[in-house]
């Protein structure tokens, strides 16, 4: 299967069994954690057309491609350059609908949202993680229905957000929509009902930049403590004088039985 395959010719059993091979194979290297293998393996064999399973494994190498060196310099901050997480093409994502009945869903990781991405909570909870994931076009719609449960919508700094959605005893959050988004970065609707339930929205960096983040604080502590000890270095080291201030006159003579202090 090639990229510039036709997206809706159908796929064959070959073609499903290459795509998890691939998958195998960066299980196996540690590309993939077990939860997100089994998302997409699944997603593979449900597969249709090469216009499903291309996403797939589209941020992870194929078997034999060179493996491109790792720079250690800081990276600018995720999502400075949206042009290559919005796929467009005629991409249908990754998944396009998720349920929970007494139960909980997640979509994370390094997945393709769709343009529509429809979502049931009922009695239980999911969770729609876009910091990482690409996007089907440069508007997608989120519509989740929670009855007496919760959905979160977790997006980057930098994604426009407006939310539509109605709550009877229950709500959705309009917390992020007053945050400009970045210059063509997508824009994410959230619409749906809530009964007795929720539809959360939060905005959280990626896990590399917070890594990155506390990183630097580490290092910029470490920078700090450094200068204090050159400029004073007897920083951290008790006196001598603090010593004497702490025992008084008893430092300055040796022992004496207590009788024979006091003269008997």
């Amino acid at each position: 299967m090639t990229d510039d395959a036709v997206p809706d010719l159908r796929a064959s059993d070959a073609d499903r069994e290459r795509v998890a091979d691939i998958l195998r194979e960066a299980l196996a290297e540690g590309r993939l954690d077990m939860e997100e293998f089994g998302e997409r393996l699944d997603a593979t064999y449900r597969a249709r057309t090469y216009g499903e399973l291309a996403p797939i494994t589209r941020d992870l190498p194929g078997p034999g491609a060179p493996v491109p060196a790792v720079s250690l310099t800081k990276e600018p901050r995720p999502g400075g350059d949206w042009s290559d997480r919005i796929v467009g093409g005629g991409d249908e994502g990754t998944s396009t609908w998720a349920v929970a009945v007494m139960s909980g869903f997640q979509r994370r990781g390094r997945w393709t949202a769709p343009r529509r991405f429809n979502c049931f909570a009922f009695w239980g909870g999911g969770e729609i993680d876009l910091r990482e994931a690409y996007f089907a076009d440069r508007e997608i719609v989120i519509n989740a229905v929670a009855i007496m449960g919760g959905v979160d919508v977790i997006v980057p700094p930098g994604v426009e957000v407006v939310v539509r959605g109605i709550g009877v005893m229950g709500g959705f959050d309009h917390r992020e929509e007053d945050v400009p988004g970045d210059p063509g970065a997508p824009r994410v609707i959230v619409t749906g009902f809530a009964f007795w339930g929720g539809v959360g929205v939060q905005r959280k960096l990626p896990r590399a930049e917070k890594q990155r983040l506390r990183e630097e604080r580490r290092q910029e502590k470490l920078e700090r403590k450094a200068a204090r000890r050159a400029l004073d270095p007897s920083e951290g080291h008790a006196s001598p004088g603090g010593l004497h201030g702490l025992h008084g006159s008893h430092t300055d003579r040796p022992y004496e039985p207590e009788n024979r202090r006091s003269g008997e």
